[in-house]
């Protein structure tokens, strides 16, 4: 992963990553709702992953909070980078066992900051496992009581684990102001169920990997335009069409008009439409601000 590599290694992206095609939404202001910009990998360069990104027409993007240190950086940067960068605050799956009463109160009062516009990264991961079970169900339940109580959207992360996080989700989706399943890439079926419950649909450069995507091909053909929001959830999911090979594996925010131009293919909208609605839903859920004119 990118805990391994040297910070050297991470060159700034070439300028022209595009598919064929995609300047026609170059300038269009499209929201990034996931990107890890706390991850060390961007601590040399973070100002210039932001220029790069708003050059390419994304001029908003969420900042996931997946730990309490990782959320008080969004907070962080969320501040430098007004009307651009908004952070989320929670506790990863992966960091369960971390979660105590202390975690849920901090949550809170970060939940109070006008900076913080979801609670989350939470959820459920049975795939890595990296938390028990247990700890993970506590600490996903308590962080929807949060979001309830806070009156925030949830930003939610289920991965090999959907009948307990349909589940848990059920016991307070009631209470919540809506929420997105973040990096969403399982079957229509789950999808269905997901939009059933109220919630949108968070696609990554996962939809850009015809190896392991069928299912999220699949599921997208039927996702409403009023409940798909795209996301780079960088410095991960490198897109694999980003028109050349890139330096490093480090992905950014620049490159999310890949992810938008394959979904707007798979979804069978045209690129322009999709970029205005993924834009508009997302202002919607997290309660954006418009973007500051100047850039910065």
């Amino acid at each position: 992963g990118p805990q391994e590599t040297p910070k050297t290694l991470y060159a700034p992206a070439p300028a022209a990553l595009w598919p064929p095609g995609a300047g026609i939404i170059k300038m269009r202001a499209l929201v990034d709702i996931g990107a890890n910009l706390a991850h060390e990998s961007f601590a040399h360069d973070c100002a210039a992953v932001i220029q790069r990104a708003r050059s390419s027409g994304v001029n908003r993007i969420i900042v996931t909070g997946s730990t309490i240190e990782s959320s008080r950086q969004a907070v962080a940067l969320a501040r430098q980078h007004h009307h651009t960068l908004f952070a989320t605050a929670g506790i990863h799956p992966h960091h369960a066992m971390d979660f105590d009463e202390h975690s849920g109160r901090t949550i809170g009062e970060m939940a109070g900051l006008p900076e913080v516009v979801a609670i989350g990264e939470c959820g459920l991961d049975y795939y890595r496992h990296f938390s028990p079970r247990a700890a993970q169900l506590h600490a996903f339940a308590e962080q929807l009581a949060v979001a309830a109580i806070c009156a925030k959207p949830v930003f939610l992360h289920q991965r090999d684990a959907h009948a307990d996080f349909v589940a848990v989700l059920r016991e307070h989706i009631q209470r919540l102001p809506g929420g997105v399943a973040h990096c969403f890439t399982g079957t229509r079926a789950q999808m269905d169920e997901y939009l059933g419950m109220g919630l949108s649909i968070g696609v990554t450069g996962w939809i850009c990997d015809e190896r392991r995507a069928a299912d999220l091909r699949d599921a997208v053909a039927g996702l409403p335009l009023d409940r798909v929001m795209i996301e780079s959830d960088a410095p991960y999911l490198l897109p694999r069409n980003t028109g050349r090979k890139p330096a490093t594996r480090r992905n950014e925010p620049a490159y999310l008009p890949a992810v938008l131009l394959t979904t707007a293919h798979f979804m069978g909208v045209d690129a322009e439409e999709l970029a205005a609605a993924t834009s508009e839903n997302a202002a919607r859920l997290f309660g954006l601000p418009p973007p500051d004119a100047e850039t910065g």
